[in-house]
């Protein structure tokens, strides 16, 4: 069963990368990491809108730290 769940997710990502076509994106074990973004409220609010709009099991994570480099995060729900 974990498997499934864990196979079903690494599909939602998938299925994101090609949605969202990242130029730049570090792979982490629990999802992926975007680097230099120009306008990162506008690109966050893009990738929201995608998870949302393909029901996809992910959310879109941010912190101070990442602002030094232009970035954020999609991770596994």
């Amino acid at each position: 069963m974990q498997n499934d769940s864990s196979q079903l997710t690494a599909t939602d990502l998938e299925q994101f990368i090609k949605m969202f076509e990242p130029s730049k994106f570090k792979i982490l074990s629990r999802g992926i990491e975007i680097r230099g973004i120009s306008d990162l409220h506008k690109t966050m609010l893009s990738a929201k809108a995608i998870i949302d709009a393909m029901g996809l099991n992910l959310i879109v994570s941010h912190n101070a730290e990442m602002l030094s480099y232009r970035g954020f995060e999609v991770l596994y729900l």
